[in-house]
């Protein structure tokens, strides 16, 4: 996303393909994936101005880009009086045909009380991630087990107490880090085998900013009024932008879209039988793509699911779904089991996994309303409980 001067709003759109798995119905086929770019982008400073640009470029993703603002002033005044409240659910099936499971998540609504005194963030601040493993659990669980240490500790992960464009630079360099220094550690670590691999997606809140980066083929899809809003791209060897890149660096995608006749994804952590060591240029790559908006009111709730979600519905078919269940029971973590169940219901076959992330309070609970009655009624009512008394004594 571009905002120009004029404040019109360029997004560019990546042409991917699709291919279906044989019996698919439609309904279910994937929607086009909003191109992010692994270059810093601008977030908006805390001027009201930058934040109604900021949040408009996220809103009108593939709507209309360049629509007018009909009433400035009440969206500034929803912008600044916005404060995400956090509160999330998450579930993980092995699935139907799964010999063992190798996917790993982590779920912090409360990043500061996580971190303690040591760290200074924005409230709420929050992280959520998703590593989706291949060819054994090791790289996965690896990830998992050290999560906190490779975002945080290792990277110098950057602090203060308000979100500006420095801070967002500073965020995604040190991801960017943390990113390269957990594949190289994946290398290193005598306990993790060299063909095991790992997909990650993190996401991140702090205040009013939602930032997500991802190598690999886990999507996070924001609900914004209902509308399902993709946060990553799906990293496939079959995308032109990765199949480009693919071939620039001497590696091929095979008929079944496979990188080099074995892996479904072009970018992943570990995997260091298929990777070039000592720094040499590898068509599989564990570099990240970012993206990021400015939360508003408007937007309800983040769904983070590994491919085994996304190869079963579309991203518009899982927002629908969670957003008719929370307004039924309003708990994310039976939203992420109820999605679960109907990717099975999908004939899912892979490992499962899903957080929900909640960007509002629940509901207050409705007051039960009483039944009042008049004094002339309750005259009546007495009359007729003492009329039928005596009759039942003659």
């Amino acid at each position: 996303m571009v905002v120009d001067e004029s404040g019109v709003v360029s997004v560019p759109v990546l042409d991917v393909q699709y291919f279906a798995a044989e019996g698919r119905s439609p309904a279910h086929e994937i929607e086009d994936v909003v191109t992010v770019s692994s270059s810093p982008r601008r977030l908006s400073q805390v001027r009201v101005s930058d934040l109604i640009s900021a949040e408009l470029s996220a809103s009108q993703l593939g709507i209309k880009c360049s629509e007018k603002v009909s009433d400035a002033e009440a969206i500034e005044s929803a912008i600044l009086e916005f404060v995400p409240s956090i509160r999330s659910g998450s579930f993980a099936d092995i699935g139907s045909r799964g010999r063992y499971m190798e996917d790993e998540h982590i779920r912090i609504d409360d990043l500061s009380a996580e971190l303690g005194s040591a760290f200074k963030f924005p409230k709420p601040s929050a992280f959520y991630g998703v590593f989706d493993g291949h060819e054994g659990p090791d790289a996965a669980a690896y990830i998992r087990r050290n999560a906190m240490r490779i975002f945080f500790e290792d990277v110098n992960f950057p602090q203060t107490s308000e979100v500006d464009n420095k801070f967002l630079k500073e965020v995604e360099n040190s991801l960017r880090k943390a990113f390269h220094q957990a594949d190289l550690a994946l290398e290193n670590d005598c306990s993790v085998s060299t063909f095991s691999g790992t997909t990650a997606l993190t996401a991140f809140v702090f205040g009013r900013l939602l930032m997500v980066a991802n190598a690999g083929d886990c999507r996070a899809v924001l609900c914004r009024k209902g509308k399902a809003i993709n946060m990553s791209q799906d990293h496939r060897p079959i995308y032109p932008s990765e199949r480009r890149r693919v071939e620039e660096l001497g590696g091929y995608v095979d008929a079944n879209g496979f990188l080099n006749g074995s892996l479904s994804v072009s970018r992943a952590l570990g995997d260091w039988d298929k990777k070039h060591s000592w720094g040499s240029p590898s068509p599989l790559i564990s570099e990240p793509e970012f993206q990021h908006l400015v939360l508003t009111e408007e937007d309800e709730f983040l769904i983070i699911g590994c491919d085994g979600i996304w190869d079963s519905m579309s991203s518009q078919h899982a927002v629908s779904l969670v957003r008719r269940r929370l307004r039924w029971h309003d708990d994310p973590e039976k939203c992420a089991k109820d999605l679960v169940k109907e990717a099975l219901d999908w004939n899912a076959v892979d490992n499962l996994t899903v957080l929900i992330v909640c960007f509002s309070s629940p509901p207050a609970p409705k007051q039960r309303q009483g039944c009042s009655l008049s004094a002339e009624a309750l005259c009546s009512l007495r009359n007729h409980l003492e009329l039928s008394a005596n009759r039942r004594m003659l």
